[in-house]
């Protein structure tokens, strides 16, 4: 019996990977539209910048990490999300020492021990963008704006951008004293992981998804109404940027996001069309006392995440088409040795000039020769045997419509140079 791949993760096919690459072209463009520079992050990093950055009393940290010991004897964790790295890259590399703030932007694969369903891996993709050094609501603002510009491109029109302020570190400790006062009757009927929560970070009980923790917060005080004044001045600052960039947003209180490293925004998009997830498209927010809490010097900052297999259920909901690339430009057809030496120099030749060429590596009749062109998705064919060679010219076929042209051996690379 073969070996499969472990559960939760998935193959990214020949057939698929176009899409993949489509997204990643439009994701690549409008960062650098918007000023955005990539960085590329460990795949594992020290366990303790989890449990410092994100959070020790978190689902991920407390249940979803891939952690494991090296030789060393290290605690190492696959990474299950992106910001907290980003953090240690800012202060192991002196990134403040550029011009700030820094606007950086990171595409690859996270690792997280989630319950598989649709929309949720094990391995997953995420893109997020973080800008580091900005204190004011402009850059939560253009994060949004980002994003909602990527929606668009896509073909994503009917999205539902929710923000909320969760406050800092002046107004929080009197926000948790109430919601403390007001969860204290209930703790003892709620999941353990709340029970737990209570006393270490009592906002995380908001984040459960437990139906009967939910009956529970029901009425809870919310972090909206109990936000500083700097708080309420910089949340009022983010629906005025909304707005005068006409982006539709709704305030929702029950907002706190899953990471202990969030301060004041927070935000998520979600879609009808994938509502049955239970999850948001994407989301983010601001992260003031990350870089501090990583060991580096108080630095504002904020982004978001975007879960790439979750735009691709968005796509399929919405029967947005992703265009097909095109097969090779030409396939060498051969018939007999002698050909079969001239094509590889005539593939060779075309291919250092920019044409994607290609012949047959199986020594297949020319029927099937034929065939294999047309599964390729092959522009044109040229039939090659020793008629051609001698006379030096050769048919090229046109594959959609059978049309053909009579071009010398030695013009096909100039050809298709021109742009046929």
């Amino acid at each position: 019996m073969y070996v499969q791949a472990p559960k939760g993760t998935q193959d990214i096919l020949p057939s698929e990977i176009y899409r993949w690459h489509y997204i990643e072209s439009l994701i690549r463009e409008l960062c650098l539209i918007y000023g955005y520079n990539e960085i590329r992050l460990p795949l594992f990093e020290h366990t303790e910048l989890f449990t410092r950055g994100v959070g020790e009393t978190t689902d991920i940290v407390q249940k979803e990490m891939y952690t494991f010991d090296d030789k060393a004897g290290r605690s190492l964790t696959l990474r299950p999300e992106g910001t907290a790295g980003a953090a240690r890259a800012y202060i192991e590399n002196g990134l403040s020492s550029m011009a700030l703030p820094l606007k950086i932007y990171y595409y690859g694969p996270m690792y997280r021990y989630e319950n598989v369903q649709r929309g949720r891996y094990r391995e997953f993709w995420q893109f997020g963008c973080e800008v580091i050094g900005s204190q004011g609501p402009e850059a939560d603002v253009e994060l949004i704006a980002l994003l909602s510009a990527l929606f668009s491109r896509i073909g994503l029109a009917k999205t539902d951008l929710r923000i909320n302020s969760i406050g800092c570190r002046a107004c929080r400790p009197v926000y948790h004293e109430k919601l403390m006062t007001f969860l204290e009757p209930k703790i003892g009927r709620m999941c353990p992981d709340c029970r737990d929560r209570f006393t270490r970070n009592p906002l995380r009980i908001l984040d459960c998804k437990q139906e009967r923790c939910a009956e529970e917060i029901a009425g809870a005080p919310t972090s909206l109404d109990h936000l500083c004044p700097a708080c309420a001045a910089h949340f009022e600052g983010l629906k005025d940027g909304l707005s005068i960039l006409s982006i539709p947003y709704k305030v929702d209180k029950s907002i706190v996001r899953g990471l202990d490293y969030y301060t004041r925004t927070v935000f998520e998009f979600y879609s009808e069309n994938i509502k049955s997830l239970g999850a948001a498209i994407c989301g983010g927010g601001r992260y003031d006392g990350l870089i501090g809490l990583c060991g580096g010097p108080d630095t504002p900052g904020a982004g978001f995440s975007v879960g790439v297999e979750r735009l691709f259920i968005e796509l399929g909901e919405t029967g947005t088409v992703i265009p097909k690339p095109k097969g090779a430009d030409v396939f060498i057809v051969t018939a007999g040795d002698r050909a079969k030496a001239v094509a590889a120099r005539l593939v060779s030749e075309l291919r250092k000039n920019g044409v994607s060429a290609c012949m047959d590596l199986n020594g297949r009749s020319v029927k099937a020769q034929m065939k294999y062109a047309d599964k390729l998705n092959a522009s044109y064919t040229a039939v090659i045997g020793d008629d051609e060679i001698d006379g030096g010219g050769v048919a090229l076929r046109k594959m959609d419509d059978g049309a053909e042209t009579a071009i010398s051996l030695d013009d096909l690379s100039t050809y298709f140079k021109k742009g046929r």
